[in-house]
This record gives C-alpha cells, structure tokens and sequence, in this order.
C-alpha cells in the first residue's frame, strides 16, 4: 500500500481519480505553503506538489519518497539533485494547460491593448468620458512577436492571426523551416524582430544566464509597444520594465508570472498604472485545473505501476520506474 500526499488544493476530478485507485492511501493538504505539507512527508511514498519550494533539506525528511508530481509543468523551485541522489523520480504533466495559457495570453494583449482595467475603474467612477482620449489600440494589422514556438507559442499564434494579426516567431531551438510550415514568419535575429514588433508574447524556459528581456532589448522596442508574459517570472528585468514603462519608452505590460510570488507589497510594479497583473492564473481555468489533477494524480499511479511515460519523467536517466509488485 503507497501513501500518495497531495500537497495543495486538488481539483475534485484529481481526488476522484485518487479515490477510485485501488492500493493507495492519500492526505490531502488544501493549504498551498511550504509549512502546511512538510509535517506530513515523512510517511509519503509520492507526491502530488502544487507550485511550493521543494528543496534538499525537505527531500532529507521523505525516506520513503519515490516520485514527486508537479501539478504542472514547471519546476524551478524543486531540487532536482537532490531528487537524482536518492534516485526519485520528478514527473510533469504532459499538454494540459496550452489552450488554456494561450487564452490567457490573448486576454492580456487585449486588456492592455484596450486599457481595460483603467476603463473599468472610470467608468465605475462616473468618468466615462475616458472613451474620449482615443488611447486604446487595436490587434488588428498588429506585429505579433513571440519568443519562444512550442505548444503555447503556436496556440498564441492560432489565436492572434484569428484577429487579424502578423505573427513572427524567435526560437533558438527551432528551425525556420518549423516555424514557417506552421504559417509563422521565423525571425532569425531576436534584437531586430523586438524592434519591429507591436507586441512581444514571452514563451521561453528560464535560463540561467538570467533575464531575456533586458534594459538593453526594451531599449530596441517601439515606445507603442506592448510586452506579455505568461511563461516564467524572472523572464523579464523587473526593475528595467518599470522604468520603461515609467518613462514612456514603453507602453504597456501584461503579467501572468513575477520572479517573485506572490510579489511584496511594496513591488515597484504593483503602483504602476501601466502594467495589467493576474496572479499566474493563466492555466487555472476549471477545465484545465481538471486536466492537471488528474494528470499530476496518474503520473504518481503510472510510476507506481512502472508504466509511466518517460517523457514525462524530468530525471528519467537518473532514475529507474517502479516494478509492479508481480515483477518485483
């Protein structure tokens, strides 16, 4: 009998599927923190974790730990070392949540686009004559560059040309031939594609060289330009769009993700008018929050059964999957 701790709220789709598996017990821990799942991990054969620190010294408390299930697919703040010396597993789930954060990043661009928010506020007010100073824009004719082509990436650019938009695309990884099969513009040269585009959608993985978009890369854009993230926080130098978009080099920001969550209270970008903030809600739908739960829930189950899919195994070469108990 495997003791599975799921380790933040769970969908209910996610709790049925545990409560339908046969040779499980499981504890559930609503709260979302690191305090409120490690007094409980000790007794833990797997885990379900939702976007909490996941570091050596908690792995060192988990003697009986063999995989760990991200309700996602990120996974800056696990140790993956430490997981790799005792031989856990770290699993992913598998494309859940594009549709969903493709959606989120469109909401973005409009909202931006559109000041919506601000337009919100005024017209609660009794300032509704704020429709008057023609500050809004359209997608429509719009530069769309994204920086990054995977699943998310190619979904944005589904969406974006159903608006009318020009799509171009920057991926180190991908060849132009990809991107254009995809009916995308591939830009070979990121630091001339920035300054050509009205839009710039962020779709990368975090890189240890640290931000992506700089002082330097803001510098390049149009000051009529609008910047999204709903990739990763850290992807953009917080302190450098502050001051862009304070100085009007740039004209507007749309943040799903910060490098810190949540943000203190006194973060710069949080007074800024300028910048549309949702709280890295991008994959949080109902529909998608089901996905994920259920996926997270059966990556543990398949890995227990030693049916797991590799792909979804981040340090598949540093561990070996678990044999059924007929095989063991």
């Amino acid at each position: 009998m495997h003791h599975i701790l799921v380790a933040g709220r769970l969908h209910p789709a996610g709790i049925a599927r545990l409560q339908s598996a046969p040779g499980v017990t499981f504890k559930l821990v609503d709260e979302i923190s690191v305090e409120s799942y490690v007094p409980f991990i000790g007794d833990a054969d797997a885990v379900v974790l939702r976007t909490q620190p996941m570091t050596a010294d908690i792995i060192a408390g988990a003697p009986q730990l063999k995989v760990v299930s991200r309700h996602g697919v990120g996974y800056d703040a696990v140790d993956v070392k430490a997981l790799d010396a005792r031989g856990i597993a770290l699993t992913i789930v598998g494309d859940v949540n594009s549709r969903a954060v493709a959606e989120h990043t469109l909401m973005l661009m409009l909202s931006t686009a559109r000041h919506t928010v601000a337009h919100d506020r005024a017209a609660r007010s009794g300032h509704w004559n704020v429709r008057n100073a023609f500050e809004t824009v359209e997608l429509d004719g719009k530069t769309l560059l994204l920086l990054g082509f995977g699943r998310i990436g190619r979904r944005v650019a589904e969406l974006a040309r159903a608006f009318g938009m020009v799509v171009t695309a920057y991926d180190p990884y991908l060849s132009a031939d990809v991107i254009a099969a995809a009916g995308v513009r591939p830009a070979t040269d990121m630091k001339r594609a920035l300054g050509a585009a009205d839009f710039v959608s962020l779709h990368m993985p975090p890189s240890p060289a640290g931000a992506l978009i700089g002082a330097s890369e803001l510098a390049l854009m149009k000051t009529s330009a609008i910047i999204i993230n709903a990739a990763r926080g850290g992807l953009i130098d917080e302190t450098a769009l502050d001051e862009a978009l304070k100085s009007s080099r740039l004209l507007a920001a749309g943040l799903d993700v910060l490098a810190e969550e949540p943000p203190k209270p006194g973060h710069p970008l949080l007074a800024n008018e300028r910048v549309t903030i949702s709280p890295h809600s991008a994959g949080l739908t109902d529909e998608c929050a089901a996905r994920m739960a259920v996926a997270s829930v059966q990556n543990i189950l398949d890995f227990l059964a030693g049916t797991i899919d590799p792909r979804l195994v981040v340090n598949a070469s540093q561990i070996t999957t678990e044999k059924p108990a007929s095989q063991a």
